[in-house]
């Protein structure tokens, strides 16, 4: 939440007892705007990372963990973009994307997913220290977009049904950028295939319908709290759980004692081999676009 607007920079997390089914929304502004402005990205591009931190949001506020982290990466091959990384951590997030300008300068003004991506996978990762799991499933990029592509992550790698829906616009000179994820929850169903839930539970079909209605308008609407746009989808349930709002903010863990400490650790030789004329090593951040010279004696 920012303090000018408590809609945005936050997100909400929802359950529906009856359904069976939890939820995540989350809205994005100011920090995504400041992510952004670290890049000189084409709106296409920026358009696409925005509706990547939405979804890496979403998924983030997920861990239980305090100290977790999740990325979401998409390599590619054959497309506009070939690299897209985005990262959560305690609320913080960061990310980038590397693309042929040439090829997007071909490309119609609003690129499909498949002309942004071509051939490639996404791969989303969960860390969590605290029991020192680390769990990461790959899935092919398919489907006219980010959220569908999401939704096969769901589907393939972890067996359970979701929807998800994403949306990002640019509202005089500022970007906003939204989502929201369902889920129905497992009741404890250790070692069953998760997608029986929708013979066990038809009520998902209804959240999803219910879900799948949001607009992308309503996702991105900056006067629109989640917590109304939660009660606009499932106003006529039994009960709907709000759980604490997670304040969102944009967050690079990059710096300069943490920079020089790793190019330490290289032999000298291949320090040497890393100085510029001036004898200057030079370590860029690709996430905040931060120039790091380096001098060892």
């Amino acid at each position: 939440m920012t303090p000018d607007n408590p809609h945005l920079d936050a997100a909400l997390g929802v359950t529906i007892p009856s359904r069976h089914a939890r939820g995540r929304a989350v809205r994005l502004g100011p920090a995504l705007d400041s992510i952004l402005s670290r890049h000189a990205y084409p709106p296409a591009i920026e358009k696409l990372l925005a509706e990547a931190l939405a979804l890496t949001a979403l998924l983030g506020s997920l861990l239980k963990d305090p100290g977790g982290q999740m990325t979401l990466q998409a390599q590619t091959n054959g497309g506009i973009v070939d690299l897209l990384v985005c990262d959560y951590k305690g609320g913080e997030l960061r990310g980038y994307v590397r693309h042929d300008p040439a090829l997007l300068a071909d490309s119609p003004r609003a690129p499909s997913l498949k002309s942004l991506f071509g051939e490639g996978y996404l791969a989303i990762t969960f860390d969590q220290p605290a029991t020192q799991e680390r769990y990461q499933g790959i899935v092919p990029l398919e489907g006219e977009s980010l959220a569908d592509a999401a939704q096969s992550y769901f589907s393939q790698s972890e067996q359970i049904p979701s929807i998800v829906r994403l949306a990002a616009e640019k509202m005089d000179g500022q970007w906003v950028a939204g989502g929201i994820l369902f889920q129905h929850l497992p009741e404890g169903e250790e070692g069953r295939e998760r997608l029986h839930t929708r013979l066990d539970h038809p009520d998902w079909d209804h959240v999803a319908v219910m879900a799948g209605s949001a607009r992308p308008d309503e996702l991105t609407d900056p006067l629109l709290s989640l917590e109304t746009l939660t009660w606009r989808l499932f106003h006529e349930e039994a009960e709907v759980r709000l759980l604490p709002m997670v304040n969102l903010s944009r967050g690079c863990r990059c710096n300069a004692d943490y920079v020089r400490s790793v190019i330490a650790r290289f032999p000298e030789d291949e320090r040497e081999e890393m100085k510029d004329e001036t004898g200057t090593i030079r370590v860029n951040c690709e996430f905040c676009s931060t120039s790091f010279p380096l001098h060892f004696d």
